[in-house]
């Protein structure tokens, strides 16, 4: 029998769940637990400078890996500042387990020195929360705060301790739990296979069939088998901004990302589908547009590991509960058994049309100007080049956010980094440096803009101290650029507060954090600049790329309308 307190627990809980990194940042309320980590050399412990930035660290490490990230963060302050990163991480169903100290349990409820009721504030942005009432109880509950974070549809969950319960004075007996006991917690592990069977059925009926994949098949690890059913049934696939890299981006069967700021091609195949098999979606107004003229002569199979996302926005005519891979495989399977290819003349008019709308303008055409200044598309097109398309990207979130996911082509799962459902100004360089910490070796890009990476710049700091070489693109238009398009689009031009009329010199201030800083004005020196930047494997760098200010993001969806109603240009709508 080994005797530990509830803080030596905590680690050693941690240590045998085989956690790697804990991302956080001391204080009163989890002193205890600092001082038994202290101890513990095989988890390494990243010191961020604001706990909003050890969410999103964790978040951007559970994006890339599927493993659950953590968070340790004091009472107070310490907690309610890591509130916007797990709210981040529950719109997008990322797994993260948040230990949160809290003051002692006899004061609880007291108004005492940096207490917060955390199980009340988060509790409408968690999975689940706990609370604990005996230092026995921790082994036990961190079980279950990882299986629940892991399981099923992903999410946050919050572990709040108060400080007594991790005096290191107490012992009490610990055991690592093998299994997580929660009787009323059963995602389904299956889908129903009479549903599966229809679902393929109608998948050969159709005329005009289209996938439209979501973040659940990246998180699900479906995409093998997603690519598998698109290839043998010679399906145009579109994919959600979370589901970006599930079918390989390059490939002739990819038709864009759907949606708001989607693919003219997408989303006018959306709208004329007669069959649409949605996997790990969840029909998100930023896809849908007008829910009421939404995909009219459509059939929707609906696949999802969450019984409450189906049929929440859009009636599914056959709806599938359970994880997407297995589902995936036994329709793949139902498939091959069936063994009725589907109709060649009526497959090869239905990709004449899509390649119509195609036409030889690409995915995302763009009015590339005479090369006298830097347009936004051309900066991500030239990082996708320069990577090779195999950088793990993550993005702030605004004009910068939709031209990387429009303009970098991800073939790999896992490889596109954003906060999708919350739309987080702030995520991209905490969550690159989650990546890059797990994965020292690969090309690590932070996509921002002037607006968004001073939400959290502080974390050039904690790059230096961890040797994070990440590299920054900043598009830096001097704006907050989709305030300023819309803006611009609705209401006359009128710029309320979008225009930053005083911002840092970013050379300056990356080398005064250690870094390297580079500044490109002219169009002939993005490619050798960006060059020399991910050539410097071992330092970051910071390219503060100064681009048109006047760049609108399109295609843009019109408000209310059909998924095939778009603006293509400031002057052309379809």
């Amino acid at each position: 029998m080994e005797l530990l307190s509830g803080a030596e627990m905590v680690v050693r809980f941690l240590r045998d769940e085989g956690v790697k990194y804990i991302y956080g940042y001391p204080g009163g309320a989890v002193l205890h637990i600092y001082d038994a980590l202290f101890k513990e050399k095989s988890i390494e412990h990243i010191l961020v400078r604001h706990e909003q930035a050890a969410t999103h660290m964790a978040d951007g490490y559970a994006r890339a890996t599927g493993k659950a990230g953590v968070v340790l963060v004091t009472s107070g302050p310490g907690a309610t500042n890591a509130i916007t990163g797990i709210a981040t991480a529950f719109m997008d169903s990322i797994p993260m387990v948040v230990i949160s100290g809290q003051v002692p349990s006899n004061m609880v409820g007291t108004d005492a020195f940096q207490e917060t009721d955390m199980i009340g504030i988060s509790r409408p942005i968690v999975k689940h929360s706990f609370m604990i009432k005996h230092p026995s109880e921790i082994p036990d509950v961190m079980k279950k705060a990882f299986h629940l974070a892991e399981s099923g549809r992903p999410g946050p969950v919050v572990i709040d301790i108060p400080k007594d319960m991790t005096n290191p004075a107490e012992k009490f007996e610990y055991v690592y739990p093998k299994k997580a006991k929660l009787r009323s917690y059963s995602p389904a592990v299956r889908g129903h296979s009479g549903q599966i069977r229809k679902a393929a059925e109608l998948l050969l009926a159709g005329k005009r069939p289209i996938i439209y994949a979501g973040g659940g098949v990246v998180m699900g690890n479906a995409s093998a088998q997603l690519t598998e059913l698109a290839k043998m049934l010679n399906l145009p696939v579109t994919n959600t901004l979370m589901g970006l890299g599930c079918y390989p981006g390059s490939d002739r069967q990819f038709v864009g990302m759907l949606g708001m700021h989607g693919s003219y091609t997408a989303n006018l195949a959306m709208h004329h589908s007669d069959v649409i098999l949605a996997v790990g979606a969840r029909f998100d107004d930023r896809v849908i547009n007008g829910a009421a003229k939404f995909c009219p002569n459509a059939k929707i199979i609906h696949i999802d590991i969450d019984p409450a996302s189906i049929s929440k926005t859009i009636k599914a005519d056959i709806p599938i509960v359970g994880p997407v891979d297995s589902v995936l495989t036994e329709m793949v399977a139902i498939v091959k058994e069936i063994g009725q290819a589907p109709n060649a003349e009526t497959v090869a008019s239905w990709w004449k049309q899509i390649d119509e709308w195609r036409g030889n303008r690409g995915l995302f055409p763009y009015d590339k100007g005479d090369g006298s200044i830097i347009k936004p598309q051309a900066a991500i097109e030239m990082l996708c080049e320069v990577t090779k398309g195999e950088a793990y990207v993550a993005s702030d979130v605004g004009q910068h956010q939709m031209f990387a996911c429009q303009y970098y082509r991800f073939n790999k799962p896992n490889r596109w980094l954003n906060s999708g459902g919350l739309g987080t100004m702030g995520f991209g360089l905490p969550a690159a440096m989650g990546v890059k910490l797990n994965f020292p070796d690969a090309d690590v890009a932070c996509v921002t803009g002037e607006g968004s990476i001073q939400m959290n710049i502080q974390e050039l700091s904690t790059c230096l101290q961890y040797d994070l070489p990440v590299k920054i693109i900043n598009l830096n238009n001097g704006a907050l650029g989709m305030v300023r398009q819309w803006q611009d689009m609705v209401y006359n031009s009128r710029y309320s507060h979008s225009y930053m009329e005083s911002l840092p010199d970013f050379v300056k201030l990356a080398e005064a954090y250690g870094h390297v800083g580079m500044r490109v004005t002219d169009l002939k020196d993005l490619k050798p600049k960006m060059e020399e930047a991910f050539a410097m494997k071992d330092r970051l760098v910071f390219l503060d790329i100064a681009v048109d200010t006047s760049e609108h993001v399109y295609p843009m969806q019109i408000k209310d309308g059909a998924m095939r109603d778009m603006w293509l240009s400031k002057t052309e709508r379809t």
